[in-house]
């Protein structure tokens, strides 16, 4: 009965790039491929050119005229008296000094870094001894380090590591740069090399492939801090508004959105623990391709816990309704942020066409589907969907399907309506219960302050009498102990005479 429903289905030509070159295309760059992209977004760019060089030569021409104008005006007025052209100089020169001033103690944008500065030691980052700030400084050294020694063995490999070490520190100072000026200038590096090294090494493609991946890899380790979620973008808000929406959508269940996968097997319940794993260790990975290997992962994972529950191969329809559930189960961190990341710098041949490319193509489909998630795309409707929604309702038992009878529905309807009965029984007890004990707790502070002035009102009516009878008591008893002891003992007459000294001679 599960076919009856209409599932979530995405033709594959919708993975591919808009203008129809074979590549995958991005939602980030409106379905087109990389390529593509950067020919329509040049083309903009042109354009744009142009158009700032008619208005620039329009506003020219409009200046020139209203010149003109003005130097005829001023031919035709009286000409300035000394006076005023002392003032005028006066003027010239106070404004000159405040120019000069506010120049001297302003900083230059402009100004180089020390020649023997380290390539974040312009930037403004967090003291040395914070921790953030010595991981970064060694994540870059190791960086560094990996990529000479790879670049060792390599023909004109100094030449490549100048090459990227210049353009990596250029891009360091560059802090006011946006985030797409900042990525068209790394994605304009990394074809620009890679076209210099396919002349260089023609006809080893694999090899270009390696030195780009170890170059994408030195580069974004250094921009990280930088490239990673700018303060420029509204990538933060976009994390925290996909964050939410999984939390809101914790109740979608696996037959909600149709997904072939059985938990009950230990072997795909621990590719499901895998999958979700993976796709939350990609906010640990610095460098896009560690990222884009993460997603991998997570999807192979996937493929296998539908292959074991289907004891079938998988299909692409049933790949990405798992790969949305796996996405809500695990809410990565900083979802969009990554996302963004690997678009705006990877390397761009990853994205287009491979494995790599088709699954973080699946992925942004499937944020995607969570950010237009609506009653229609789970089967069920508005009024139903808004309730799961604002937290009134939860499906703690299946949700009806084709093949559920009525009387499954009654039962559940019923125990529903029993175990509300129940807590409103409950609640009314509760509140019984805590009246008792307010009216237990008046009762004892009233008996405690009558007692209070009971006592109080005795200590005051009988105060005098009370010592004296005290004290006779007192008196009373040490008397009958003197006398006890001074007094004859009568009881015991019967008691031999007492000893008496006697002398004896010696």
């Amino acid at each position: 009965m599960m076919s009856q429903r209409r599932g979530i289905h995405v033709d594959q030509s919708e993975l591919l790039c808009k203008k129809g070159c074979g590549f995958y295309g991005n939602r980030a760059w409106q379905g087109l491929c990389s390529k593509c992209w950067r020919e329509v977004n040049q083309r903009e760019k042109q354009r744009q050119i142009q158009e700032d060089w008619a208005l620039a030569e329009r506003l020219q021409r409009e200046e020139e005229e209203a010149y003109a104008s003005r130097h005829q005006r001023a031919q035709s007025q009286p000409a300035i008296t000394p006076f005023n052209k002392f003032e005028e100089r006066k003027t010239k020169e106070k404004s000159s000094k405040v120019y000069t001033v506010t120049k001297f103690f302003t900083p230059s944008i402009k100004t180089p870094p020390k020649k023997d500065a380290g390539p974040f030691d312009a930037q403004s980052t967090p003291s040395p001894s914070s921790s953030a700030s010595r991981q970064s400084t060694l994540d870059s050294d190791r960086a560094a380090r990996e990529f000479i020694d790879f670049l060792k063995p390599v023909k004109s490999g100094r030449e490549i590591f100048k090459q990227c070490r210049a353009f990596t520190e250029s891009m360091v100072y560059k802090r006011d740069m946006g985030a797409d000026e900042l990525s068209e200038s790394v994605q304009d590096f990394y074809q620009n090399l890679s076209e210099r090294l396919q002349n260089q090494f023609k006809g080893s493609s694999e090899l270009v492939e390696k030195v780009m991946d170890e170059v994408e890899k030195y580069m974004m380790t250094r921009l990280y801090t930088e490239a990673f979620c700018p303060e420029t973008t509204d990538d933060e808000k976009k994390d925290l508004t996909i964050q939410k929406r999984i939390r809101d959508l914790h109740w979608v269940t696996i037959e909600m959105l149709c997904v072939p996968v059985d938990e009950e097997i230990p072997e795909v319940s621990d590719s499901v623990v895998k999958a979700i794993t993976d796709i939350i260790e990609m906010d640990s990975k610095q460098v896009p391709k560690d990222k884009l290997a993460c997603i991998t992962r997570c999807s192979k994972h996937i493929f296998n816990a539908i292959k074991v529950s289907k004891k079938e191969a998988a299909s692409a329809d049933d790949f990405l309704p798992t790969l949305i559930y796996i996405v809500l189960k695990a809410n990565p961190p900083r979802l969009q942020s990554n996302i963004q990341y690997i678009t705006r710098f990877c390397n761009p041949s990853r994205l287009m066409t491979g494995e790599d490319g088709y699954y973080f193509t699946n992925l942004c489909c499937a944020v995607a589907f969570i950010e237009k998630l609506d009653g229609q795309s789970l089967n069920m409707s508005s009024e139903e969907f808004e309730l799961y929604m604002s937290g009134q309702t939860s499906p703690h038992w299946p949700q009806p399907t084709a093949c559920t009878s009525s009387s499954s529905g009654t039962a559940a309807l019923t125990q529903v309506h029993n175990s509300l009965d129940l807590l409103t029984g409950l609640g009314e007890r509760q509140e019984r219960v805590i009246e008792k004990a307010r009216q237990l707790e008046s009762d004892l502070i009233d008996w405690t302050d009558e007692v209070e002035q009971k006592v109080q009102s005795a200590l005051e009516s009988f105060p005098l009498e009370t010592q004296n009878t005290t004290a006779n008591a007192a008196s009373g008893t040490a008397s009958s102990s003197l006398s006890a002891i001074d007094s004859e003992n009568i009881e015991n007459e019967q008691l031999p005479p007492p000893l008496q000294p006697q002398m004896f001679a010696g």
